[in-house]
């Protein structure tokens, strides 16, 4: 026992939350492990500049009234020749600050990302639970239509979802609901890995003995799974979804890099690459290299911290 836990004892208190918190078998794994803690680090530092975007930019590159087309394609900490101004990363084919669109963008593709994860949260989670704890011709219903929807390829899958919702909307307000299809249009392409998860766990949980006896004493079905269930299988989920989160990133990436995810009006990292792609071979590195980096550190890192979640929830491994 510790000199700080004997003094707590002592005085007849227990450790406070936090302290038991930072005591955890995961907060030690994490303290541990340098791959972690370096992946957090990016991970939290990208997030923290996309929220506080409109503090940190130089300007906001999607106001047209702050642009300068005079200062368009300047090189990275180079002066403009016509203008004089310097800017960090360069500026694009309009003269907007590679910076700053760097931060809007990861914006849009940070909200599309964690939206569609919990999307496919929901409906996964909700699916898993009804079939492994009914089973029988639901289980088969539910786990048939997964298995259908697993041999087609995800992006694929995606991207007819958002062809037949674009379909649906006038065409006035598609720019509009474009990032809310492509949400969807993830979120569906998704759920499947969720609710075969949480349906295998349900199906174990469901004959232990404090669901019996929960059945005994006459609780409603819904109260059980919810109550009892639940929080017993969201450990393997939080893996999937923290993994989920960069795979999400990386699709809303490419769809918006074959232009049909974000409008041009509202880029997102991906529409960043597609729009530097064009200028790669004249010259203007910088516009594409910049958004490419971001986008490459922060779906490693998040995928790393699946990976260090993943091992560090495993009873196995600690």
């Amino acid at each position: 026992m510790s000199q700080t836990e004997q003094s707590q004892t002592e005085r007849g208190k227990t450790p406070g939350r936090l302290a038991r918190a930072w005591d955890s078998d995961i907060a030690w794994s994490f303290r541990h492990s340098p791959v972690a803690i370096v992946a957090g680090a990016v991970s939290v530092l990208i997030i923290l500049a996309a929220i506080f975007a409109p503090l940190i930019a130089p300007h906001d590159p999607f106001n047209p009234a702050t642009l300068n087309l005079m200062d368009g394609f300047t090189p990275p900490m180079e002066p403009n020749a016509f203008t004089g101004n310097v800017y960090w990363l360069g500026t694009d084919n309009q003269g907007r600050d590679v910076f700053s669109t760097i931060l809007y963008g990861a914006r849009i593709s940070l909200f599309v990302g964690f939206a569609a994860v919990i999307l496919a949260m929901v409906l996964g989670i909700a699916a898993g639970l009804v079939a492994g704890y009914r089973g029988g011709w639901v289980d088969g219903l539910l786990m048939r239509f997964a298995d259908v929807q697993l041999t087609f390829p995800s992006i694929l899958l995606a991207l007819l979802i958002f062809g037949i919702a674009r379909g649906f909307i006038p065409p006035a307000y598609r720019e509009e609901m474009a990032i809310w299809v492509l949400i969807v249009a993830i979120g569906l392409s998704d759920w499947v890995q969720y609710a075969r998860v949480v349906r295998g766990a349900t199906m174990v949980e469901k004959n232990k003995e404090y669901v019996q006896a929960a059945k005994v004493i006459g609780a409603h079905p819904a109260k059980i799974v919810l109550r009892h269930i639940l929080p017993n299988v969201l450990g393997p989920v939080l893996v999937i979804a923290t993994i989920g989160l960069a795979l999400a990133i990386i699709a809303e990436a490419t769809l918006s890099f074959l232009g049909v995810g974000v409008p041009p009006t509202q880029p997102s990292l991906g529409t960043l690459i597609r729009i530097g792609q064009g200028f790669l071979f004249s010259g203007e590195w910088w516009i594409l290299l910049f958004p490419s980096i971001t986008l490459l550190a922060l779906a490693l890192s998040v995928n790393l911290l699946g990976d260090w979640l993943r091992d560090a929830l495993n009873p196995r491994l600690r």
